[in-house]
């Protein structure tokens, strides 16, 4: 029988090829990713550390940081207009939030059953969501409630605040339903991931419950609501997240001010006067990072709940 002689080290010569390719298409991975780290680490995390570090500074923009502990964050409690921001701020998210999910549920489920036309209807639905965050449309909503504003001179019509007193605008009690019904008029995205979600969900399972004697409002409650949930976790997060981000419509309608008597004094709003008109830059810092715990909170909270009201497929009950 013929031995065949292997030259030393030729053995290795297959898994030295493997692992040279190996490192090339790893470099090639991080050649690719790197516009994306590049940003990442100078946009996002440097920034995030250095405020995390500012937060415990005294810090106006021209001096040198100077230490001062927790003292930014002990301030907070001890703020009456940092108080009052948190206060409108929340008030904003538990009823602007769920309202505009109402609206845009109750919206999708009748272009779900529309036959004709549904999207004609649901382009014109979406269209408010397209421009509804730009400087443009909070001006013209603010001209729309002020002084002599369509909205006010119907309202002082009907027994509302006169129009010359300034219309909702000049209404403390009245600036912050005004915001939360622009939010709510931009019900568009909702919209459409909920009639997605309804295209999703068996007409069989529909079909049965009405034979089983199941009218619409409790189809729509036992079999609809349920088969998308999921949805409506996700709809429900993203709207809390944004409520809480809410700067652009607050500044425009109050001119950067607040509204009357604070109302609409947001905690973003409130975090922009700190930081840059009075320049106090590790207060504001201490404000963002309490923000940022809040909102990590109400995730955290959302998605620990959601195992008893979120049911996907597949899962076994």
């Amino acid at each position: 029988m013929m031995t065949v002689q292997v030259a030393p080290g030729a053995q290795n010569v297959a898994p030295r090829r493997r692992a040279t390719r190996r490192r090339r298409d790893t470099r090639a991975g991080y050649i690719f990713l790197s516009p994306w780290l590049i940003g990442f680490f100078v946009l996002t995390a440097g920034p995030m550390v250095a405020s995390l570090v500012l937060s415990f500074t005294n810090y106006d923009l021209f001096s040198t940081p100077s230490l001062v502990g927790f003292a930014n964050y002990t301030r907070l409690w001890t703020d009456s207009n940092y108080l009052q921001a948190v206060k409108v701020t929340v008030l904003y998210v538990v009823i602007g939030a769920p309202l505009k999910l109402i609206v845009a549920l109750a919206v999708a489920v009748l272009l779900n059953s529309a036959r004709g036309g549904s999207g004609f209807y649901r382009s014109g639905f979406y269209l408010p969501s397209l421009i509804g965050g730009s400087v443009s449309i909070a001006i013209i909503w603010k001209a729309m409630f002020i002084d002599n504003g369509v909205v006010a001179s119907i309202g002082s019509f009907f027994g509302g605040p006169p129009a010359e007193s300034g219309g909702w605008v000049g209404n403390p009690s009245m600036t912050l339903p005004m915001l939360i019904l622009l939010t709510v008029w931009q019900f568009g995205a909702p919209m459409v991931i909920f009639l997605a979600g309804l295209k999703q969900v068996p007409t069989e399972l529909l079909e049965a419950a009405s034979v089983d004697g199941a009218g619409r409002v409790r189809r729509f409650i036992r079999v609809t609501l349920p088969m998308i949930s999921p949805v409506l976790f996700f709809n429900l997060l993203l709207e809390l997240i944004h409520a809480f981000q809410v700067f652009n419509s607050a500044f425009i309608i109050s001119n950067g001010t607040g509204g009357p008597v604070r109302s609409t004094l947001f905690y973003t709003l409130y975090l922009y006067q700190r930081g840059f008109q009075s320049f106090q830059m590790g207060y504001a810092s201490a404000m963002a990072w309490v923000l940022l715990i809040v909102v990590g909170l109400v995730t955290f909270m959302l998605f620990r709940t959601s195992k008893a009201w979120v049911h996907y497929a597949g899962d076994e009950k």
